[in-house]
């Protein structure tokens, strides 16, 4: 990757930590899950508008790092107006990258491509996929309200999925 690409790259990841997209809470949420990373203190809530089986509406709340709230902002872009398993294919195709299991494409990412970098920084992987486990938990525990709690790593690049 070369410098510009990298400095507009970063540039993605702070202008959506700096001014967030689909922050804030929905007025009447049909599915919602929280996330919590005890090793960093990241702490977010993910609530959804589920009509028909399509993301209608989405919106994240809480506290975290640049690179948390960055992909909670971008994954709101990126799965509102999406059908329910294509937001699940998604997140999966997203997790496989930042655990170097695929390479980033930009044609299925989009500007998610952008925190392909957190691959390099394994006490990273967990701050960018904190909203995207919320987000699973969500659609799967609904209408309920989910918690979720990263595990302690086992390796560099193990990640579970919850």
């Amino acid at each position: 990757m070369t410098n510009a690409e990298t400095d507009l790259y970063q540039d993605v990841v702070l202008d959506h930590k700096r001014a967030p997209r689909n922050f804030g809470h929905l007025a009447a949420p049909t599915h919602r899950a929280r996330g919590t990373n005890p090793q960093c203190g990241d702490d977010l809530s993910v609530e959804l508008d589920i009509q028909a089986g399509q993301v209608h509406d989405i919106r994240f709340s809480g506290q975290g790092c640049a690179i948390c709230i960055a992909s909670a902002s971008m994954m709101g872009e990126a799965v509102k107006g999406r059908d329910v398993e294509a937001a699940r294919q998604l997140q999966q195709h997203f997790r496989a990258v930042l655990t170097g299991q695929t390479e980033p494409e930009e044609t299925q990412l989009g500007k998610l491509v952008s925190l392909a970098g957190v691959r390099r920084y394994p006490s990273r992987i967990k701050c960018a996929l904190l909203g995207w486990h919320a987000l699973m938990h969500a659609l799967a525990e609904a209408p309920q309200v989910a918690t979720t709690e990263l595990p302690h790593p086992r390796s560099d690049h193990d990640e579970t999925t919850p």
